[in-house]
This record gives C-alpha cells, structure tokens and sequence, in this order.
C-alpha cells in the first residue's frame, strides 16, 4: 500500500495547490513546529496532482492560508493513539494560534470536498470492504504500550477486540452481529485501544468513536437499518461509560505524554535533517569516470 499522503495548501484567491509526501506515518508529528516550518517542507514534496483515495492515503493534511484553517487525519504517529492524542493537539494548536484546527474523520473524501471537488472520487467499491479478524486475549498484535485494536462490547456482559488493520468492524453494519457470535471473548479490556463500538441488540443502539479516520464515517447508521447509530468521534470515555467492559489502563495525558509527543518530533526533525544533508552531499559528489569497455582479441 505504501507510506503516503496528500497535503493541500489553499491560497488567499482559492485556488489549491496538490502535494503528495512518501511519509505518511507521523505526518502529525510535523505540525508541531508550526505553518511557516510546513511550508518550507513544501518543495521536496512531489507536484504531481495525483489524489489518494480511501485505500492509499495513509494520511493527508490542507492548509487555508486565507482562512486560517487546518485539516489533518493519519492512521498512525500519536494523534491515533489513545494516551498521546489530546497532547499531541494541544502542541498543534499552540503552534498554529488563530487557526483552526480539525480533524478529518472521513480522510481523503473530505480533502476534496473542502476544495470543491467530488468527494466519492476517493471511494473504494463496497466490495473491496475487507472484514476485521477478531482477536484472542494475549495475541503478539496486542501487546505494547499502544496496542490499537478495536474494541467491541456487546450489552453488559461481552467484550472482544478486533484488529484494526484492516477495515473498521462498524463498516459491515448488521452481519457484524453474527460474526460476533463466534469471536474471542476478553473480559474486561484494558487495552489503549484505537477505536470502538458499543451495541445494545435489546435496544437496536450503537455507539462508535475511532481516532484514525474511517471512509464514510458519517454514513455508518446506512450499514444498520433500524438501529440507532450514534457517532463519538474521538470520545473513547463515552464508551467506558456506556460499559464497563472497556477500561483501558490509567495513562498520563498531560506532562508525560506532551514530552513524549516533542521527542518524537525532535526525532523526526533530526531524521528529516540527515536526509537533507545526505542528499545534498550525493548531488555535490564529483561524478566518477565510467569504467571504458575492455578492449577484445
């Protein structure tokens, strides 16, 4: 699938400019350092118009340089993870003050959409929906301080978690509930999982939030007819609410994970600055003379 993302950058006259990075995992971590930092990154991007759909756009980012707003979804870095994310978009909006700051929950459809452009020319066939295996408590995918995974309780008294490498559970609408029916159970789970749904069969309700972004996320109450379909966004606490079968492990959500947020970002500068050296060194080597042909009999 590859590492990619678009970024956007919308001029005072609204016209847009179209950039594509080959560095999608941690594309949050460059928001940190602020707007004049990005722009500066701009010409090592590649011009080449080309939009990511659902499927290839791991990440993408839209600046509105008249508007003062921001847009930003990733699958990974810290802003989809549960004990980094509020830190990670304190830093960013301290960093872009009198901006507006959001994120997009539907990924590649709403880049276009801001731009005036047809937002299902991002969508994927329905049947290209890839179902996500569910898990067995202590499985190598769950192990590790940011595990992901989702997390799906079901009533009062069921709890299983599904790997969130492949399409989200909620996506599949009403044929999720039979696929439950055989998957492993866990308890209670603690994990800092990435994404969620609660379902209430007496009642017909559901509850759902992530905190990466899901191709039609706004359209998920479609997939089940009859149910009512409530949608928390990046609220992971209304679902500890809704049951108690999800209770992630206590995390601190201020000093500690601020400073792990800018050491990574310091890390990802430090990388961003060797390549930049390496790649100017490689373009001022002298060019080494070509090996003439041996000569024959």
């Amino acid at each position: 699938m590859g590492d990619r993302a678009n970024v956007v950058v919308v001029r005072g006259n609204g016209t847009h400019e179209l950039y594509r990075t080959g560095w999608a995992v941690g594309i949050d971590l460059d928001l940190v350092d602020g707007p004049a930092a990005l722009l500066a990154m701009l010409p090592e991007l590649r011009q080449d118009g080309w939009w990511l759909d659902d499927r290839t756009a791991q990440g993408g980012l839209l600046l509105d340089l008249g508007r003062k707003v921001l847009l930003f979804f990733a699958w990974e870095g810290p802003s989809a993870e549960l004990r980094h994310r509020a830190a990670m978009f304190e830093l960013i909006r301290a960093a872009w003050p009198g901006w507006e700051t959001r994120w997009l929950y539907d990924g590649a459809a709403e880049l276009r959409a801001y731009v005036g452009l047809d937002p299902a020319d991002a969508r994927c066939p329905d049947s290209d929906l890839y179902p996500a295996p569910f898990l067995a408590p202590g499985e190598e995918e769950l192990a590790g301080p940011d595990p992901g995974g989702v997390v799906v309780t079901v009533g009062t008294d069921r709890c299983h978690v599904a790997s969130d490498a492949f399409d989200h559970p909620v996506r599949e609408g009403l044929p999720l509930l039979g696929r439950l029916a055989g998957a492993p159970g866990h308890g209670v789970c603690r994990l800092h999982a990435g994404s969620g749904i609660h379902l209430d069969p007496e009642h017909r309700r559901l509850g759902w939030w992530s905190l990466s972004s899901v191709p039609q996320a706004h359209q998920v109450a479609e997939s089940w007819p009859g149910w009512t379909v409530e949608f928390w966004q990046d609220d992971w606490e209304r679902h500890t609410r809704a049951c108690s079968r999800f209770a992630p492990e206590p995390f601190d959500a201020g000093t500690e994970a601020r400073a792990a947020v800018l050491a990574e970002a310091a890390e990802r500068r430090a990388a961003r600055a060797a390549h930049r050296a390496l790649v100017a060194r490689l373009k001022d080597a002298p060019a080494r003379p070509r090996a003439g042909r041996p000569a024959t009999g």
